[in-house]
């Protein structure tokens, strides 16, 4: 077999002919373990995150490579999508003439009982327009992205930085913890004979001292 190969979040990606910007989130298959996807934001963050089949990746040490150029990379499908969304939220100062409120300095109102006495009834509502981004993920499929938490069966043991991947069938072998947990900065790969799953964070079938008992990652 190959050497693995490492997906790590917040790897720097290039295309054939340039940069092309930074891993943010990984999407796997928890029936079969494999990646099936990076999503790779471009470095102007403006730009919408592309969606990028594994079967385009390559790596070299400590580098991402995609086997497509940047003007084929910005032909990928975006890997989120946004929506304009209807919503009422608090107004700031002001409100409406005539409504019979009276207003305070951070544009509370308040309403009049008599006797001089006010009732704060809090900031007026007002429509507003949001933009909604929602994460793309295919269908029946799983992602981990920055801070994802990885949990054993007692406890949260730190967060996942990465897999290490089969380069012959991008089967995940292994979950690496990033620097930083609670056995200081020694990395540990976590076998995927391990995980039970990876919705919300990555779920572990052992302990966090079982975790800590194994050895570190090469």
């Amino acid at each position: 077999m190959a050497a693995e190969t490492e997906f790590a979040i917040g790897a720097r990606a290039s295309c054939v002919d340039g940069p092309c910007g930074e891993i943010r989130r990984i999407i796997v298959d928890p029936a079969t373990d494999t990646v099936t996807h990076l999503v790779i934001q471009p470095g102007h963050q403006r730009d919408a995150a592309r969606l990028v089949p594994v079967h385009l990746v390559e790596t070299t040490v400590g580098e991402i490579r995609l086997r497509c150029t940047l003007a084929e990379f910005d032909e990928l499908d975006h890997a989120e999508e946004r929506e304009l969304v209807e919503g009422v939220e608090p107004a700031g100062r002001g409100g409406l003439l005539g409504d019979g409120l009276v207003y305070g300095s951070g544009g509370d109102a308040y309403a009049p009982v008599g006797a001089g006495r006010l009732i704060d009834i809090g900031p007026l509502p007002e429509h507003r327009r949001r933009t909604v981004i929602e994460d793309v993920v295919p269908l029946g499929e799983d992602q981990v992205g920055p801070g994802d938490r990885v949990h054993a069966v007692d406890g949260e043991i730190g967060r996942v930085r990465g897999f290490l991947v089969n380069p012959d069938d991008d089967q995940v072998t292994h979950v690496l913890l990033d620097e930083g947990h609670f056995w200081g900065r020694r990395e540990i790969a976590i076998p995927v004979s391990a995980v039970t799953g990876f919705d919300a964070g990555v779920r572990l079938n052992i302990t966090r001292e079982q975790v800590g008992n194994l050895p570190p990652a090469d």
